[in-house]
């Protein structure tokens, strides 16, 4: 495959365009890329961190061509290699990434309860000048009794 890129952007602008005049698919170790023709010119489709995309699946990639207005492409399925697909696709990081999103998310769910619940509350209120004096009480207390032991 071409080591040029496309990206998805500038491939719907294309196809948009009508200078898109074909495609092909080419069997990868472990998937399936795509190069887009157009022009004189040919490029690879390129994943979001500029890498080619390669695509797991032959019908995931079809139905991203078709949606984008691309049906008719050319397959080398000379190197596909079904056998080298990863079958092991879990990643630590993204596992422990989704146990802290749903942590969090639990979380929100019971702060947002506590603090509707608290906003529900029947009691009365207690007013800041209530609050006020009985610190002031209390606080006089404290330092009457710090000084009877000397502090």
């Amino acid at each position: 495959m071409t080591t040029d890129t496309i990206d998805h952007a500038t491939l719907e602008r294309l196809v948009e365009a009508g200078v898109v005049h074909g495609a092909k698919i080419i069997g990868q170790p472990g998937g399936w890329g795509v190069v887009i023709q157009y022009g004189m010119t040919e490029r690879g489709l390129a994943a979001k961190r500029g890498a080619l995309r390669i695509f797991r699946k032959f019908e995931t990639l079809v139905a991203y061509l078709k949606d984008i207005g691309i049906a008719k492409y050319q397959v080398d399925a000379s190197h596909f290699d079904p056998v080298a697909q990863k079958t092991d696709r879990k990643r630590a990081d993204a596992a422990e990434r989704m146990k802290n999103a749903h942590e969090a998310a639990a979380y929100q769910g019971w702060l947002t309860q506590q603090v509707q619940e608290a906003i529900d509350d029947p009691r009365p209120s207690v007013p800041q000048s209530a609050v006020e004096a009985e610190w002031a009480i209390e606080r006089a207390a404290l330092l009457k009794r710090a000084e009877s032991m000397g502090r």
